[in-house]
């Protein structure tokens, strides 16, 4: 079941990979505000993980993000997301990222509740509409 205050948490290295150089995002190697959204998102799925019912799952809607502070590669950061409502079949989660100097971003996120078979149909059927 959903409560308002359940939290979730992502790690993740701050690698070559995940750069703003790397990810076309900037020209600098230092984690990319692109990788911090995933982080942000995979802390937000992780907070209602085993809590939206089988054959359910969430999807990203939206997201409002300010990333303050460079991360080097070689650092770790941590993304806390916290239930903040549910409204309805909406939820809004705000979002704290986190390297070991201290934070690095905040975020309000919002997902909406899905059933996962219905929600691809639609997707499959949009494809094939768009080949047409």
């Amino acid at each position: 079941m959903l409560k308002l205050g359940q939290k979730g948490e992502h790690r993740v290295l701050v690698t070559e990979g995940n750069t703003a150089l790397a990810m076309g995002s900037g020209d600098l190697p230092v984690f990319a505000t692109p990788a911090l959204a995933a982080a942000m998102e995979a802390a937000c799925v992780q907070c209602v993980a085993g809590e939206v019912g089988p054959g359910n799952s969430t999807v990203g809607t939206a997201l409002s993000l300010r990333h303050t502070s460079a991360t080097p590669v070689g650092m770790q950061v941590q993304a806390v997301a916290e239930l903040a409502e549910i409204d309805g079949r909406r939820l809004v989660f705000h979002v704290k990222a986190y390297d070991a100097a201290g934070i690095i971003g905040e975020a309000t996120h919002e997902r909406v509740l899905v059933e996962r078979e219905r929600f691809l149909k639609k997707a499959k059927e949009k494809g094939r509409t768009d080949a047409e």
